[in-house]
């Protein structure tokens, strides 16, 4: 029995202007959005979108300014109301909330990290911390507790008593971690949350948050522009463009798989060779170990393998998941793999993949 998605996002509409629910038809009947401003002056922000959720994974949703990423998650918590379609949260739809019950979706269900940090200036570190708690009526003690373990959890122990003006950006972005995961609710949203923050630190802040969701397995939602760092955090990944979905799905089968040109380019320039992993190229199934070379895991990127192959192609490896032997990785598909599926002139004739392989069968 496959598991329920944590949310489930059905046939999600969101059209700005005077009378949105009255284009909803328009659209249906094929009105794209230049003709819809042009001749209704309604803005599609985001059109038939399908997601599903899992528990316990991150989902990344990305595109560039102006796709709807951000109008997206905006959805999940009710900050924005859609003009059609559903959101289910464990099955209920939660679209429609308002009053109470979307006050208590925001205090119990959901916590939001922004890209902005949104911590109160007034407060010191230890009270917003416990806000979301003390907000929603929780006792003091519990609160208090609460807030420090998560403090000292994310490296803050000491500055409990500071204003934010007097800590550095990543600091306070771990702040406000600290209050997103010290409200325990089920889905964190994490708007752009390190995209303010420099190169240095916006890495230092992915390896922390893969390191919390292995010992937590939240469910988060993830929105970013930024393709390397949504290759390194994301089990699903949701590339938007003008308000569709162009593509999802698992974020190695994207690169290797892209839908439409517009993937293509979008996955083009990356180092496919850091970002690809055995276990996207292997051959899975019987296991001969005989005439093999050894051994990698399924989590080696296809660097590290070319590495351990000493770039000859000949060569075959076990990949392992576990210690468990799990396919076989062949060092032709492992170059192949480098190329990208639409190859454009310089990779055919002498791009980085190319040369690699030209050198590999050269030695």
């Amino acid at each position: 029995m496959t598991e329920q998605p944590k949310i489930s996002i059905r046939n999600l509409y969101k059209i700005f202007g005077p009378d949105p629910r009255s284009m909803i038809a328009k659209v249906h009947g094929g009105m794209d959005k230049t003709e819809l401003l042009g001749k209704h002056g309604h803005v599609i922000g985001l059109q038939d979108i399908n997601v599903d959720i899992r528990s316990g994974d991150i989902t990344v949703i990305m595109g560039l300014s102006g796709s709807g990423k951000s109008t997206l998650i905006r959805h999940l918590n009710g900050l924005i109301k859609p003009t059609a379609g559903e959101i289910l949260l464990d099955g209920i739809n939660v679209a429609g909330l308002t009053g109470a019950a979307l006050r208590e979706l925001r205090r119990f269900r959901m916590s939001m990290v922004f890209q902005s940090f949104a911590l109160m200036p007034h407060m010191r570190v230890l009270q917003n911390v416990e806000m979301a708690q003390r907000v929603r009526g929780d006792s003091a003690a519990d609160a208090h507790s609460n807030a420090i373990k998560w403090l000292e959890r994310l490296g803050l122990k000491g500055f409990e008593n500071h204003y934010p003006h007097q800590l550095s950006g990543g600091m306070q972005q771990r702040v406000g971690i600290a209050r997103a995961l010290a409200s325990n609710s089920d889905v964190m949203l994490m708007d752009e949350a390190f995209s303010a923050l420099d190169p240095l630190m916006r890495t230092d802040m992915q390896s922390l948050l893969l390191e919390l969701q292995e010992e937590l397995s939240k469910t988060i939602v993830f929105i970013t522009h930024d393709l390397d760092e949504a290759l390194r955090i994301a089990d699903h990944l949701v590339i938007l463009k003008d308000g569709v979905v162009v593509q999802q799905g698992e974020p190695q089968s994207i690169i290797l798989n892209p839908a439409d040109a517009y993937i293509e380019k979008f996955v083009n320039d990356i180092n496919r060779a850091r970002v690809l992993r055995a276990e996207s190229v292997m051959v899975p199934g019987v296991i001969v170990e005989s005439g093999t070379s050894g051994q990698v895991d399924v989590d080696d990127n296809l660097e590290t393998v070319m590495t351990r192959s000493q770039g000859d192609l000949r060569k075959t490896f076990v990949v392992v998941r576990d210690g468990v032997p799990a396919g076989l990785i062949k060092m032709q598909d492992v170059f192949k793999a480098l190329v990208p599926r639409h190859a454009g002139p310089q990779a055919r004739t002498g791009g980085p993949a190319a040369g690699a392989i030209k050198e590999a069968q050269t030695s």
